[in-house]
């Protein structure tokens, strides 16, 4: 029954924002870590970013940081991920996943079909 439903993605020029959202279901939500999580195409998964279920602990990977911010909403069992300074090799279907960096790197199939981020001119 744990399942992800996403909004927020997009094409958008390089340069450009989005605000990523994903809603769980089926999770105790407020007791966990939760992942960022992409995969471009060809490519393997790649970590994104991590925040605590208090959201006193962010983590990004190299690639992103400083233009990505990773925020929950508890109440709302809602994970986000705000972009900015978007970049070609952004390009990737986001995922949501409970866990932290060392849980997310087989692909689950509760974490659904992930929401598309084009950064294109």
């Amino acid at each position: 029954q744990e399942q992800f439903v996403y909004s927020g993605g997009g094409l958008v020029q390089p340069g450009g924002s989005l605000r990523l959202s994903c809603v769980a279901s089926g999770f105790t939500f407020n007791n966990y870590l939760f992942s960022w999580v992409r995969q471009a195409p060809g490519k393997g998964l790649e970590w994104v970013s991590t925040m605590n279920w208090r959201s006193t602990t962010q983590t990004y990977t190299d690639s992103v940081n400083g233009r990505f911010t990773i925020s929950r909403d508890n109440a709302k069992s809602t994970l986000y991920l705000q972009m900015s300074g978007l970049k070609p090799e952004d390009t990737a279907v986001y995922y949501c996943a409970r866990g932290s960096r060392v849980d997310v790197s087989i692909r689950e199939p509760y974490w659904g079909q992930g929401t598309q981020v084009t950064v294109s001119s």
